[in-house]
């Protein structure tokens, strides 16, 4: 049998962009929002913008 997995939902994306800001571990937001800590690293890893052309862009887009 394969595992199901769902995607995050954008509400949760945003939670997480907000949480960055606010320099909340990951640790407590995938407590929150019941997902694993390596799903919440893996979505600030693939989203995560950097220019060096654009320093004051750089961070997570959720």
């Amino acid at each position: 049998m394969s595992a199901v997995y769902s995607q995050l939902s954008i509400e949760e994306r945003r939670r997480i962009e907000r949480w960055r800001y606010a320099k909340v571990p990951v640790r407590e937001m995938a407590r929150v929002l019941k997902r694993s800590k390596a799903t919440i690293h893996r979505e600030i890893k693939r989203n995560y913008f950097s220019d060096p052309c654009l320093p004051k862009c750089d961070g997570y887009y959720g």
